[in-house]
């Protein structure tokens, strides 16, 4: 095994060319400040190079300060990091309780030849969950993720579960994100912007703009929203080609590994038997367009307060059908297992909930229609509780079809959802316990949730208003011997509460 090391200080450079962009930021605002005073070109010029040297300086002197006080080092048993400028702390973990090895190197990183590395151990939101070396060189940093994960060789070459199809990119505006994003970009962009004192759209502007829409709605409403979503769209492709370009998912040793990324390679390393499953996601656009998500329910991948992306996601949007296919691999089900339907009773609660949300959607129309300018036409006010009742019913009916279960020999099969269809195939040796809930309404119809909880994934996965006595067969048969204690038989043969 190793001693204390360093890392890699060639962080130095890296943190020095990634110090431009505060840079940049900061020169904008202190010429807009220093104009504003009548100072000469030359005193600002030579203010802005100042300024730049300083911040460049500071933060290449932390760096500095920041690998001197760092170590790290692999025992037979641990790996250990000391680290911290002005607080020292020194981690520890177990290399029997390493989960997940993730590499991860931005475009700077990338041309300085470094990589970060992200040892997790699974835990939940707990100080010392994960050990982070910031960073080591690419060679290095692939030793220490075989080490760690007791590969001590590359793995053969079978070729891989999933790789990436240019063509899956069609999937990409199909997000709610092509509906919005465009929007929060621009928003973002005027608050930079008046963060540095640039002011690019004034209130005499605004203004106009306002008069515009409203003078004739029926044009620059439907002009506005196509606009943003060409904008949206454009920007989901872009974003796709980033973090999935060169995407490629493979079995090695009793592993998963995955790798993306175009700008910022990413690779993650699962070991199988953390794997207690797998979930077919479909959010609403995704699933019309004929796409779904795959996601691993796993121990160690749990999510950090600054992760930003699915860490669980396997693969981009892609066909449903290499989606299915995928999972059942993974699964080893071999085949898609047939649901069993839940019964009418869900249907009517889905309707009337709809029902009653559009009777609210009304009453808020016609409040709103007396404060709607008088050259808009009344009927914009009445015009989402039209079209939301519709949408209430058919979401309604979609739920309701969505929902389904099975038992196979190894795995819980639960589907559910109306707006994301999900489908999770959880190993039952995962099953650590259950939690059953019986809402007012659900008592009267005889229906009942059911949660299989896990240590794995979100901890825990449901079955959504399935008959009650099915439901309580469902659990008693998953996981035999659990709850017999707590269970008798009816006359009819099903189960129920003792």
């Amino acid at each position: 095994m190793t001693g204390w090391r360093r890392l890699s200080g060639r962080s130095v450079w890296s943190s020095g060319v990634k110090s431009l962009a505060i840079v940049a930021g900061a020169v904008a605002g202190l010429v807009r400040f220093l104009l504003g005073r009548d100072w000469t070109a030359g005193g600002v010029v030579a203010a802005c190079a100042g300024a730049a040297v300083l911040i460049v300086a500071a933060v290449t002197a932390y760096e500095v300060a920041r690998l001197r006080t760092s170590r790290w080092r692999l025992t037979g048993d641990r790996l250990e990091l000391r680290s911290g400028v002005t607080v020292r702390r020194h981690r520890s973990i177990p290399l029997d309780r390493v989960r997940s090895v993730d590499l991860r190197a931005d475009p700077v990183l990338r041309v300085f030849g470094l990589t970060v590395v992200k040892v997790g151990t699974g835990e939940r939101a707990a100080e010392g969950s994960e050990l982070v070396l910031d960073a080591l060189d690419r060679g290095s940093a692939e030793t220490l993720r075989r080490v760690l994960l007791r590969q001590h060789a590359p793995a053969p070459v079978d070729g891989p579960l999933a790789e990436l199809r240019w063509s899956w990119i069609r999937y990409a505006p199909l997000s709610v994100w092509t509906f919005t994003g465009a929007a929060l970009v621009l928003g973002v962009a005027y608050k930079a912007l008046d963060t540095v004192g640039l002011k690019g759209f004034t209130t005499r502007a605004a203004s106009g703009l306002w008069h515009w829409v409203t003078d004739r709605p029926w044009v620059t409403i439907p002009l506005i929203l196509a606009v943003n979503v060409a904008v949206g769209a454009l920007g989901a492709v872009l974003l796709f080609a980033e973090s999935w370009g060169r995407y490629r998912l493979e079995r090695e040793p009793g592993r998963l590994r995955l790798r993306r990324g175009l700008l910022t390679a990413r690779s993650l390393t699962l070991e199988e038997r953390r794997l207690r499953g797998v979930e077919i996601s479909e959010p609403l656009l995704l699933r019309l367009g004929g796409g779904a998500r795959v996601k691993a329910v796993a121990t160690g991948l749990s999510k950090t307060e600054n992760e930003t992306e699915d860490i669980a996601a396997l693969t981009p949007p892609l066909p449903r059908a290499e989606a299915t296919r995928l999972a059942t691999g993974l699964a080893m089900l071999g085949a898609n297992p047939a649901l069993a339907a839940h019964p009418s009773a869900a249907r009517r609660r889905r309707v009337v909930r709809a029902v009653v949300t559009v009777f609210v959607l009304a009453g808020g129309a016609g409040l709103a229609s007396w404060s709607l300018p008088a050259s808009w036409p009344v009927a914009w006010a009445w015009l989402v509780p039209v079209t939301a009742l519709p949408a209430g019913l058919w979401l309604a009916v979609e739920g309701h079809r969505n929902l389904g279960h099975a038992l196979t020999p190894g795995h819980l099969v639960a589907r559910g959802g109306a707006v994301v269809r999900r489908t999770v195939m959880l190993d039952r040796a995962g099953i650590t316990g259950w939690t059953f809930r019986q809402s007012f309404f659900q008592r009267r119809s005889s229906l009942l949730t059911l949660s299989a909880c896990t240590a794995a994934g979100t901890g825990h996965y449901e079955v959504i208003d399935a008959d009650r006595g099915d439901g309580l067969d469902l659990a008693a048969s998953a996981v035999p011997g659990l709850l017999e204690p707590f269970l008798e038989r009816t006359r009819d043969g099903k189960r129920q509460a003792a």
